[in-house]
């Protein structure tokens, strides 16, 4: 009996303890009983969250970042560096991350009806509801997402004005066109997944930098003088570059490159040594083909060979950071250069969007200026009440 008691009173002691632990919630009073310690270390845990997943700042950096990259022209995608740019600036800078913090705080809070108190999560029974995570991401992120979800809006209301429609034709084309300007697909993609955008949140930001491309284009005024100044000062880049096909044999030594040469030197066919011997499992299958490639495409000691070769034309060993090389030059097309009349358009087009990149930012003053906006977060940055009201969206 006496240790029965003694159980009890220790299972009465442990429960005890474990209320202490716990948080209580009186639901009259609608309080917590000692919760001011635990509550901010909540508030702490919760704020590092969302810091650790906004990352508000840096990621507007490095958005940017990845938008100067991503918006060559596709006369630099034709081996152009000095072709201008196009694009609207830093109204282009309407980033991914940002939508994305607007687009939480939408599905989380929408701005008309559904419930704040709905719960989203609890830390040891304490509830933390909808309106408190909306208050925190507001505080995180919300003034800089609705300043960028009003430039959409203006953008937005003057194309329907203009009527200017950007097209998912238009949008794609663009794409392909930045594309060009990396040296292949997997480059491209790691780009983007350096800036953390996606192929989708590149097509929002080229649909917004197209429709103000468009806008301004009529306020453009490019000459035949300037595109014939432009041509004449990038002709040699803006055609295709010398070009040659080559094959190789890829071995690990010295030694075997030199049995490998002899064999050929001896009648041995390439293609067949190649399939053989060659550890370059990209052209090994092949009979050793590598296609045609430029200038800047392989390794410096390998380029240096292979260009010097005549077609046809074995080889000695070459040496380079993969291993020992034997080149076999198959093929060659000399450097095209364009006629003025073949790039005149395509130059102008670029000329054109450069131009309206300079005349964004005045612009996008400008129609703010004209706007009647309130803002409720930034109550400073609010346009005046009596200014001219911006064209009302259809």
């Amino acid at each position: 009996m006496d240790n029965k008691e003694s159980q009890s009173k220790k299972d009465a002691e442990k429960e005890l303890t474990a209320k202490e632990e716990r948080y209580t919630f009186d639901e009259n009073e609608g309080k917590q009983d000692n919760l001011s310690e635990h509550e901010a270390a909540i508030e702490e845990d919760l704020q590092h969250a969302i810091e650790e997943e906004l990352q508000q700042e840096s990621n507007e950096e490095h958005a940017e970042a990845a938008n100067e990259e991503l918006r060559a022209t596709s006369l630099s995608a034709e081996g152009n560096d000095q072709a201008p740019r196009s694009g609207s600036g830093k109204i282009w800078a309407i980033v991914s991350a940002v939508l994305a913090i607007a687009l939480i705080i939408v599905l989380i809070k929408p701005p008309f009806g559904g419930s704040g108190d709905e719960t989203v999560a609890t830390v040891n029974g304490v509830n933390i509801t909808q309106d408190r995570l909306y208050d925190e991401l507001v505080t995180a992120g919300g003034k800089a997402t609705l300043e960028n979800v009003i430039t959409q809006e203006l953008i937005s209301q003057e194309a329907k004005a203009n009527n200017i429609e950007v097209s998912d034709a238009d949008i794609d084309s663009e794409i392909a066109l930045i594309k060009k300007s990396f040296g292949s697909d997997e480059e491209f993609e790691a780009t983007l997944a350096q800036y953390q955008m996606t192929l989708d949140s590149l097509k929002k930001d080229t649909k917004i930098n197209l429709t103000i491309r468009k806008i301004l284009e009529p306020k453009t005024e490019v000459t035949d003088e300037e595109i014939q100044q432009f041509y004449d000062a990038n002709k040699e880049t803006l055609g295709t570059p010398e070009e040659i096909q080559a094959s190789h044999i890829l071995v690990a030594t010295k030694e075997e490159a030199d049995a490998i040469l002899a064999e050929l030197k001896q009648g041995g066919d390439f293609a067949a040594i190649a399939k053989e011997k060659s550890i370059d499992p990209g052209s090994k299958d092949k009979g050793g083909d590598l296609g045609f490639f430029g200038k800047g495409a392989m390794v410096p000691e390998f380029e240096t060979a292979a260009f010097a070769l005549k077609v046809n034309e074995i080889s000695a060993v070459v040496q380079s950071e993969h291993g020992f090389h034997i080149i076999k030059k198959t093929a060659e097309k000399a450097a095209v250069i364009p006629t003025f009349e073949e790039k005149k358009e395509e130059i102008k087009k670029q000329l054109v969007a450069t131009e309206a990149n300079e005349l964004s930012e005045a612009w996008m003053t400008e129609i703010r200026a004209k706007a009647k906006i309130t803002n409720t977060l930034s109550p400073e940055a609010s346009a005046d009440p009596a200014a001219t009201e911006a064209p009302a969206a259809q």
